[in-house]
């Protein structure tokens, strides 16, 4: 009776890419979401500009906004900026409308980073619930 040897190494390799993908995917959609649920809206446009994409070939996940105005809520301005690195005494600006109006800045609303914290702990089991499926166990 002999024992007979199967190298399923790239069967394995396979279905652990798989996950990875899928995750990445369902991840990118649930951080892009919960940033968008957590965000301020005044026109929108800031909130409907989140996106997220996926690069396979080394299995990142990027979410995030092309505005500026994105990092002034992630980070806050003015006096209120989160290091405290923002211009101080206040400031006069004028908005769309043409009104002027007075600030001292914009406090951080931090969509990014509390969707991120929210959901870790949820992506990490997924992420192990997914590649449990992938591979099969």
């Amino acid at each position: 009776m002999g024992i007979e040897f199967q190298d399923n190494r790239v069967q394995v390799k396979d279905a652990i890419d798989d996950a990875i993908t899928a995750f990445l995917y369902e991840a990118g959609g649930e951080l892009q979401a919960k940033t968008m649920r957590n965000s301020r809206v005044d026109t929108g446009q800031t909130k409907g500009s989140y996106q997220y994409q996926v690069n396979e070939s080394t299995n990142e996940c990027r979410v995030g906004s092309n505005l500026e105005n994105a990092i002034w809520e992630e980070f806050g301005t003015g006096e209120y900026a989160l290091k405290g690195n923002g211009r101080k005494g206040g400031w006069y600006y004028v908005d769309r409308h043409g009104k002027g109006h007075f600030t001292r800045g914009k406090t951080p609303n931090r969509p990014m980073h509390n969707a991120f914290t929210s959901l870790k702990a949820k992506l990490i089991k997924r992420f192990g619930e997914i590649l449990k499926n992938k591979i099969g166990g």
